[in-house]
């Protein structure tokens, strides 16, 4: 039987990560894939896009991994563990990690890969709906905040233009309001 078969049967014909039914293949689980059924996957194209794409993450598409994560293959452990640690700033992937169990062999295997991804992923900026932001982006107050030392309610609504990214904190920026320069948290903005 083909390894293909087997990952098919295995997983019912749907994607292990998302359980999409449409254009799935084999994904081999890096670094210790021997091409073995045990170290694969069977993912949909999106989930594979967007696992070697890290620039393209669509944050809302890997919520589904609140049903993936308790499978009992260790190598979909793997990857739901990688990906939940890439959103691991958002609180819905902060508290599925939270709950996630693994057996210590399986946590070394997912931190082999998975650390060199945390890395990059880690300087992302990402508004309230998960877009990335970029410096000198203009995002919108989403809600109306209280701007501690400058005695003033930064409005919902009001447009915060030319904001600068926090190089070593992904969920501040910086931007001017009422001629103030702030730190605003990046769950409060929207692209």
């Amino acid at each position: 039987m083909s390894t293909e078969t087997e990952l098919r049967e295995r997983s019912e014909n749907a994607c292990e990560l998302c359980a999409s039914s449409q254009a799935l293949g084999i994904y081999e689980v890096l670094p210790e894939s021997d091409g073995s059924v045990q170290k694969c996957l069977l993912i949909c194209e999106v989930c594979r896009d967007q696992v070697e794409n890290p620039d393209k993450m669509d944050m809302n598409h890997w919520r589904c991994l609140n049903e993936s994560m308790w499978s009992q293959v260790p190598a979909v452990q793997v990857m739901a563990w990688r990906m939940l640690k890439r959103y691991s700033a958002e609180t819905w992937a902060a508290d599925l990690l939270d709950m996630l169990y693994l057996d210590d062999d399986v946590v070394a295997w997912a931190q082999q890969v998975g650390t060199e991804v945390d890395d990059d992923v880690s300087v992302r900026h990402l508004d309230s709906n998960g877009s990335l932001l970029a410096a000198g982006d203009t995002v919108t107050l989403i809600k109306d905040l209280n701007v501690k030392g400058a005695n003033f309610t930064a409005k919902r609504g009001t447009a915060v233009r030319n904001i600068s990214l926090v190089p070593d904190n992904e969920l501040h920026i910086e931007g001017r309001i009422n001629g103030q320069q702030i730190v605003i948290l990046t769950e409060f903005v929207k692209k």
